[in-house]
């Protein structure tokens, strides 16, 4: 999917739900989508899961994971959901692991694809573009400044790394 479309998914997701405002409430998104949420002790190497059935679906995400991780494992998983759950009868499975090289041979150009498109969702949806432009706008900041990014991450509660990856990734940062 052509990141402009993400976007633009991301903007419609939020509208429906009710969920456009700062910070976005990631797990009411879920749950406006028919998604439970559960917090659990998932080992190490696994920030998240999806369960799919139909069009409802469980999120697991790791409970042992810094409350700015977990919001993104949600919004990840949302994204799955949006993009690559089937809507059949069969139930789906996806499992996130916390970190995952970008040449990993163990993953297929299929699946390395979904991943990213997962994430650049996830992301649209906690850090929706022209909140975040407004944002940026309103309070004057200077991308700059290191300063400037740890504020906008913690106005929309995300890691300052996924910040300045959002804000590099719509061209904001260079």
């Amino acid at each position: 999917m052509v990141s402009e479309n993400l976007e633009d998914k991301a903007e419609k997701t939020l509208r429906e739900t009710d969920s456009y405002r700062v910070p976005v409430a990631i797990d009411i998104v879920a749950q406006r989508l028919n998604l439970t949420l559960t917090a659990g002790p998932l080992g190490e190497k696994v920030s998240g899961m999806l369960v799919v059935k139909e069009d409802r679906g469980a999120i697991g995400y790791n409970s042992a994971h810094a409350r700015v991780r977990q919001r993104f494992t949600i919004a990840h998983e949302v994204a799955h959901f949006l993009l690559h759950a089937r809507r059949d009868a069969k139930e789906q499975l996806f499992i996130d692991l916390k970190v995952i090289s970008r040449r990993d041979d163990n993953l297929s150009t299929m699946n390395e694809r979904k991943e990213v498109e997962a994430n650049k969702l996830g992301a649209a949806l906690l850090i929706p573009k022209g909140a975040v432009q407004q944002e940026i706008r309103y309070r004057e900041l200077d991308l700059d400044d290191e300063e400037a990014i740890a504020i906008l991450a913690k106005r929309f509660q995300v890691s300052t790394v996924t910040m300045a990856n959002r804000l590099m990734n719509l061209q904001i940062l260079y």
